[in-house]
């Protein structure tokens, strides 16, 4: 069973606001309300002083007989709304597991891989309206505003929680977070978050509903920029596809890479303040990302970053028009009109932007704690290119780290043909998928699975 949750600047929740550890009480609440001719069935969850806002089975994308759907706001007093979406597995959804999907961005409306990547529906040739999705698997709105994935993670746990309480049928399921690009930051964040909840929660030192996190997967993720930005340098000079950047850029680039943009990661992880980390952000911005921007936009017109083949590809928004359809809107219990980006400001300023602080010790966090990762990467993405994320995986600190670095990459195939390679050892594992850009699923449908 899938669900998006919208995270976005300035609908956070503050990062005081968890599950309180008293016990679930008689207080929840349950009613219909009617806004502006919608119906909402409410839930008040007493526990996190929240409720849930929601229609159910609008009768958009998700269309087969028999599969239950939910759409609406998890709202915290009157400055947090965020949205969510929530559909059944169309096959045995009793027992089926929970996936949550995040967006990355950062604040990236989480409907924009919705349509064009993961879930039931999706547009073909160009229509106006979705269709079924054979192969599935931003309306947030508020002024309260929470500016790191730090502060977002008790968010996703209160949503959690509440949503348990509401709908005790898929309460004790199996439960993975997926994410792409920024969900480098909130993939990691979040499950960390998750798992030294259910350790209070083990001592008794919290009341609330156990997650069984069983998995975390990333695709084309940015999690460390002192790894990840020097990988970028080198996939421009030496890819598969063609060389973006010749060698005197190139070494021009690393020079600057070693003199400004590393001392000033070093520096915010040392110091670790809001100051320090943007000026690691806007020191490596003006030192190393303008400049290739500079020259890639110069030598080669309509250059896509994340896509660098030419012709490059990306994924069409033809979704975009129809959520701002006022009938779909008031369908799916949306309560403003639909907008893509949401906006990465208070992100940039707070130093957890893309290029400064580091989310490698919730990373291994997880892999310690023997939930299973999968991190996959198409390899025209410069974006969060393939060669970064593969040292992320492989600096990763976890008793398998040696073994695991040292493993060669093996083929993977379908039905006879080469997708990409991989390795994988115990609960971690990584793929190099070819021919596909930074939204991998658009690119690719394929099939992970394990060595025996």
């Amino acid at each position: 069973m899938w669900w998006i949750l919208e995270l976005a600047v300035g609908t956070f929740l503050a990062a005081s606001t968890i599950a309180s550890p008293i016990s679930p009480s008689t207080a929840n609440k349950r009613y219909l309300e009617e806004q502006d001719g919608v119906k909402y069935n409410v839930f008040e969850h007493s526990a996190t002083k929240s409720r849930l806002s929601f229609v159910k089975n609008s009768g958009i994308c998700e269309t087969t007989p028999g599969v239950n759907q939910y759409s609406g706001y998890l709202s915290v007093g009157e400055g947090m709304n965020m949205w969510f979406w929530f559909f059944e597995a169309r096959e045995n959804p009793r027992q089926a597991p929970l996936v949550a999907y995040f967006e990355g961005g950062p604040g990236d409306a989480s409907e924009y891989g919705f349509f064009t990547q993961n879930v039931p529906c999706h547009f073909v040739n160009n229509e106006t309206s979705p269709s079924l999705n054979p192969y599935s698997v931003g309306f947030s709105y508020g002024n309260a505003t929470v500016n790191s994935t730090k502060a977002a993670a008790p968010l996703v746990w209160n949503l959690l929680q509440a949503f348990y309480d509401s709908f005790p049928e898929y309460e004790n399921r199996d439960f993975g977070i997926f994410t792409e690009s920024y969900g480098g930051h909130y993939g990691p964040e979040f499950a960390s978050y998750i798992l030294d909840q259910n350790a209070a929660i083990s001592r008794g030192d919290l009341h609330a509903e156990e997650i069984r996190l069983v998995a975390l997967g990333v695709s084309n993720g940015w999690f460390d920029a002192t790894i990840q930005e020097k990988a970028n340098i080198e996939y421009l000079y030496n890819n598969s596809y063609r060389q973006l950047i010749n060698e005197t850029f190139y070494k021009e680039l690393l020079t600057r890479y070693d003199t400004k943009c590393k001392p000033a990661f070093d520096r915010c992880a040392d110091v670790g303040t809001t100051d320090t980390c943007f000026a690691a952000w806007k020191s490596c911005m003006d030192e190393i990302e303008y400049p290739i921007l500079g020259v890639l936009n110069k030598d080669h017109p309509g250059f896509y970053l994340g896509d660098i083949r030419d012709p490059s590809l990306r994924a069409p928004s033809t979704h975009v028009a129809y959520l701002q359809r006022l009938d779909v809107q008031e369908a799916l219990g949306a309560k403003v009109n639909y907008s893509e980006p949401a906006g990465a400001a208070g992100f940039i300023y707070s130093g957890d932007v893309v290029d400064a602080r580091s989310f490698m010790t919730q990373l291994s966090a997880v892999v310690q704690a023997s939930v299973r990762v999968v991190v996959w990467t198409g390899d025209a993405d410069y974006v969060s290119n393939w060669l970064g994320t593969l040292r992320v995986v492989d600096l990763i600190e976890w008793p398998g780290k040696k073994t695991f670095t040292n493993q060669d990459m093996t083929p993977y195939t379908l039905n006879g043909t080469q997708k990409g390679v991989f390795k994988s050892l115990d609960n971690l594992t990584f793929m190099r998928i070819f021919e596909a850009g930074h939204h991998v699923p658009f690119y690719r449908t394929f099939k992970l699975t394990r060595p025996d």
